[in-house]
């Protein structure tokens, strides 16, 4: 598991998946629904992109997104 630290972190992810799954951004914002903009903007790691849409972009990537708190060791 991966430890995600910024903006920028997610958008290499988000971007790593769709080329391994061979999809275009035209194909993969068609696919979850949401503009060709947006997905550009997300995979370069924009800080105010809307949290729910990234989310849903990366179920459809087959992404898990896990939040866990610190310990506190």
């Amino acid at each position: 598991m991966n430890k995600i630290t910024n903006t920028n972190e997610i958008g290499e992810m988000v971007r790593a998946a769709r080329k391994a799954q061979g999809l275009t951004q035209v194909q993969l914002s068609a696919a979850c629904g949401v503009g060709v903009r947006f997905i550009r903007e997300l995979e370069h790691g924009k800080p105010s992109c809307h949290i729910g849409k990234a989310l849903q972009v990366m179920v459809m990537l087959g992404l898990d997104v896990f939040i866990e708190g610190r310990s506190a060791s």
